[in-house]
């Protein structure tokens, strides 16, 4: 089943607040209620966001009623100027707004064409993420062996995505091929992306999965435990990649004992018109650090700094494996060039 599905106007989706312990879907029936979901991450993950996205704008085009094509742009402007408001780091967002915005832009057909093409634009974004991500995972094969143990941090799985995965869709990719792999996910605080999603994904799986806290990552390295690093992310900037708060610290402790340090992410997650200080790094609520749940377990009114990325200088990275192939960040001196992306795609 995939992560989200357009059904006739309702938007279905996993609600991913309630994971591990119930599975429950939502029916968002307008704009409003997915940019919502977004910002309260039922919805999380750069890709599956992304594509979120065009469906939000998909909803507001199928209930626009009128003839007036401006007042359809209107609409359709203001729709995706409250969904570029949700979450301000994770590119895939914006590049998804941009993508329906710059179709119906292009176009002079009438309102009742205009809807179409951006329902139709937004289907064809959620397929092509579950094939982009099944090619990211064909790529990533090539770096597992057969008997890894495969550290993850936060969720990059079927969750985070249409369907497949980034990170996982590696992991997954390497079983499916015999591949006797196993992980450790590290629970992710504040929101435990990796105990509550990453685990109950690779359990459903029968993939081998070992949970531990955040702060046990340098003790298993440091035991020969792991073999090789996978994470996502949330955006790719030319000298850094943008991802779940404590991916720096994982990338500084994997260089440190010698183990490789990969980061899966499709071409729509680049944004390498800018540098790591351009981007804004999302701040969230105190409330996810001071409470687990709804129980506190901290004193009320203690200051609370609680970004949701960091950034991981490419000096830390081994490789980034895309749908069209690998980068490796060492061959440009540690910055990503928007010509390399052209010579894979060529």
């Amino acid at each position: 089943m995939r992560t989200i599905e357009w059904k006739d106007g309702l938007v279905v989706t996993i609600d991913q607040t309630k994971l591990p312990n119930e599975e429950v879907l939502i029916e968002l029936k307008n704009c409003d209620q997915v940019a919502s979901a977004i910002k309260e991450m039922k919805i999380r993950g750069a890709p599956l966001i992304g594509v979120a996205t065009a469906y939000g704008l998909a909803l507001t085009a199928y209930h626009f009623k009128t003839k007036d094509r401006e007042e359809f742009l209107r609409e359709l402007k203001t729709s995706a100027d409250l969904l570029k408001m949700t979450r301000p780091t994770a590119v895939n967002l914006f590049w998804a707004v941009d993508r329906i915005l710059k179709k119906v832009q292009n176009s002079s057909a009438d309102t009742d064409v205009l809807r179409k093409i951006v329902i139709k634009e937004a289907e064809r974004m959620a397929d092509d993420d579950v094939e982009i991500n099944r090619r990211i995972g064909e790529n990533g094969s090539k770096l597992v062996d057969d008997g890894d143990t495969l550290l993850t941090h936060c969720n990059a799985g079927r969750l985070a995505t249409v369907d497949h995965g980034t990170a996982l869709a590696i992991v997954r990719a390497s079983w499916n091929m015999g591949k006797k792999v196993k992980v450790i996910a590290d629970e992710t605080r504040p929101q435990l992306q990796g105990a509550r999603l990453t685990s109950y994904e690779l359990m459903r799986d029968g993939i081998p999965v070992t949970l531990i806290t955040d702060n046990m990552v340098g003790y298993v390295m440091s035991k020969g435990i792991v073999n090789k690093v996978i994470v996502g992310a949330d955006r790719i900037v030319r000298d850094a990649v943008i991802n779940k708060i404590g991916t720096y610290t994982v990338a500084v402790l994997a260089r440190e004992h010698g183990i490789p340090f990969f980061v899966a992410a499709p071409i729509s997650t680049f944004d390498l018109a800018n540098i790591s200080r351009d981007i804004i790094i999302e701040e969230r609520s105190p409330d996810e650090v001071t409470h687990i749940q709804s129980y506190r377990i901290a004193p009320r009114d203690v200051r609370v700094f609680n970004p949701a990325f960091d950034i991981t200088p490419l000096r830390y990275v081994d490789a980034i494996v895309c749908e069209k192939g690998l980068i490796s960040p060492s061959e440009s001196n540690n910055l990503i060039e928007p010509e390399t992306l052209k010579k894979l795609e060529s």
